[in-house]
């Protein structure tokens, strides 16, 4: 299966523009680097607490790209539930396929 989110977030990772896992995430956030903050669906709330206290402190969004961890961390070589995009235009992308895939709504965006 061809999934245009996971590949394009590879290409995010190989250009040195994706922070992978939330310890790393918050300090993007904190540094003003972060442009989006995505994670994984079975992400526990409890751990993603301070990376959406940070994102939100920040004004930085957080959206759910609705795939696994184990989905996530297959794309991207690594195991991972939490990113920061740190890439303007690599940011707006990945929200228009996001948008796309969930019908036009971000419901889920903090």
């Amino acid at each position: 299966m061809n999934d245009t989110l996971l590949s394009f977030l590879g290409i995010c990772r190989r250009a040195k523009k994706l922070v992978i896992g939330a310890e790393t995430t918050i300090d993007s956030i904190g540094s003003g680097k972060s442009r989006l903050v995505l994670y994984a669906e079975d992400v526990s709330r409890n751990s993603l607490k301070k990376v959406f206290r940070a994102a939100e402190t920040r004004g930085v969004d957080a959206l759910c790209v609705r795939r696994s961890k184990e989905a996530l961390s297959f794309a991207l070589g690594r195991v991972s539930g939490v990113l920061s995009v740190e890439d303007k235009g690599f940011a707006d992308k990945l929200r228009e396929l996001i948008m796309n895939e969930q019908g036009g709504d971000l419901d889920d965006k903090i």
